[in-house]
C-alpha cells in the first residue's frame, strides 16, 4: 500500500462543510419558502469596494500585462501598506519589510515555515481559528493550547505565558479574535509582545480583523516588537475575500527566508488583485459604511438573541462574530447546528471547529450578512427554540 503524508491527516475546517450543507439546504427550498440565514462564515455581504473593482477594470481594459510580480508584491502596494501603518498606528514600517501574500491563508504557512522547525511548540488561545493548528500540525509543529474563557475574555494572559514550562517557540495572538470577537487592550498586547521578545518566543500577530472594532482601540504588534510577525488581509475590513490578497510585516531576520519560500510556493500574489488592493485604501467612505452595517447587525443580535434563548454571549469588541454558549440547550454543537439549519433555516458553525475539547457547547454566529437577514435571526431562533 502506498503511504500518505502527514498533511493527508489534516482535519477539515468544519465551517466549509457547513457552507456546503447550507448551499444544499437553500437549493432544495421550494419557491417562496423563507431562505437560509447565512451566519456560518466570515464572508462580508458586500463585495470589493467600487474603487478597487474599477481600478482592476481600468488596468484590464488598458491591456496591462498581468504577469508575475516580485515575490513580495508590487512596490507601489507595499509602499501604500507602509503608509497605512503610519497613518493608522503612527508606526514606522518600511515597505521593504512588507510581503504581499495570497491572502492571510497564504501568509501563515510562509511565516510558520520561516520561523519554526518540526517539533516546535506554538502556543495559542483556545478557542482559536482552526487553520492555525491545522497548518502547524501539517508542517510537523505542535499547537500548544491555552484554555481561555470569559474570565480572560477568551484571550491569553501574561500570567498564562509565564507559567508555561517549557516555554514554547512561538505564540499566535489574534485581536480582534475569531471566534469570540474579543480584543486585547493596547497595553496588554504590548506587554505580551515585550515578553515574547525578551524570552525568545516568536510572536505571530493575526490582525486580519483590524478596522472592525467597536469602541476599543486597535494596536499593532509591528509598533511594539522588532521580532514579531504581523499577518493582515484585504478579506475582512476591505471585503475582498475572493481576491485572495493579504500581507505580512516581517522582522529583518525572516525577510530573505520568507522571500525564498514565497518564490517557491506561490511565486507571487495575483497581479490584478494587487492593483485592486492598492486602490482599496482610497475607499474609506464605502468601507466605513460597511462597518456601520456590521455594527448595527451586532447591536441587533446582542439585543435580540438573549430573549430568543442565546443569553451567554462573549463580549464582541470587534470582527463580526458572536461566540454563544449553548450548554443550557445542548452538549453537542454539531448536532445542534445541523438541526438549526434543517428546522430553522439558520446556518452557524459548531464550536468544536474552534475548540475541540470544550467547543461542543458553543456556536459561532457571523453577523457580516445583510441587515434584513440579521434582523430576522432572533425571532426565527425564538420560534424554533420555543416551538
Amino acid at each position: 500500500m502506498l503511504k500518505t503524508g502527514r498533511g493527508a491527516e489534516a482535519p477539515p475546517f468544519l465551517v466549509m462543510d457547513v457552507i456546503t450543507a447550507a448551499n444544499a439546504r437553500a437549493a432544495a427550498l421550494p419557491p417562496g419558502a423563507p431562505g437560509v440565514l447565512r451566519m456560518e462564515v466570515g464572508q462580508p455581504s458586500t463585495g470589493a469596494p467600487r474603487g478597487a473593482a474599477e481600478a482592476a477594470i481600468r488596468a484590464l481594459r488598458a491591456g496591462a500585462p498581468m504577469g508575475y510580480t516580485e515575490a513580495f508584491g508590487l512596490r507601489s502596494l507595499r509602499e501604500r501598506i507602509a503608509r497605512h501603518y503610519a497613518d493608522k498606528y503612527g508606526a514606522v514600517v518600511p515597505a521593504g519589510r512588507i510581503a504581499v501574500t495570497v491572502g492571510a491563508s497564504g501568509a501563515f504557512p510562509l511565516a510558520f515555515l520561516a520561523a519554526f522547525d518540526p517539533g516546535d511548540r506554538v502556543a495559542m488561545a483556545a478557542p482559536f481559528y482552526p487553520p492555525y493548528a491545522n497548518i502547524l500540525t501539517a508542517l510537523g509543529m505542535v499547537p500548544q493550547l491555552l484554555p481561555c474563557d470569559a474570565t480572560t475574555r477568551f484571550q491569553p494572559t501574561l500570567a498564562m505565558l509565564e507559567a508555561l514550562d517549557p516555554r514554547p517557540e512561538g505564540l499566535i495572538l489574534a485581536s480582534p479574535c475569531n471566534p469570540a470577537g474579543t480584543m486585547l487592550s493596547p497595553e496588554a498586547l504590548a506587554a505580551i509582545a515585550r515578553w515574547c521578545h525578551a524570552n525568545g518566543v516568536r510572536l505571530v500577530s493575526d490582525e486580519i480583523y483590524h478596522g472592525l472594532s467597536y469602541g476599543m482601540k486597535e494596536a499593532t504588534a509591528a509598533a511594539v516588537s522588532e521580532s514579531a510577525v504581523v499577518v493582515n488581509s484585504f478579506s475582512k475590513y476591505f471585503s475582498m475575500t475572493g481576491w485572495r490578497i493579504g500581507w505580512l510585516v516581517l522582522p529583518e531576520d525572516l525577510l530573505r527566508p520568507v522571500e525564498c519560500l514565497a518564490q517557491n510556493l506561490f511565486i507571487s500574489a495575483p497581479h490584478v488583485a494587487q492593483i485592486a488592493a492598492e486602490a482599496a485604501f482610497d475607499c474609506a467612505e464605502e468601507l466605513e459604511a460597511n462597518k456601520a452595517v456590521y455594527r448595527r447587525n451586532r447591536d441587533v443580535l446582542l439585543a435580540g438573541l438573549p430573549g430568543a434563548g442565546l443569553d451567554r454571549l462573549a463580549e464582541a469588541d470587534g470582527a463580526f462574530y458572536l461566540w454563544a454558549d449553548i450548554g443550557h440547550l445542548s452538549n453537542d454543537s454539531v448536532a445542534f447546528a445541523a438541526r438549526m439549519l434543517a428546522e430553522a433555516g439558520i446556518a452557524a458553525t459548531p464550536g468544536v471547529d474552534f475548540d475541540r475539547e470544550r467547543g461542543h457547547r458553543f456556536l459561532r454566529l457571523s453577523y457580516c450578512g445583510a441587515e434584513p437577514a440579521m434582523a430576522e435571526a432572533p425571532e426565527r431562533l425564538r420560534r424554533w427554540l420555543r416551538g
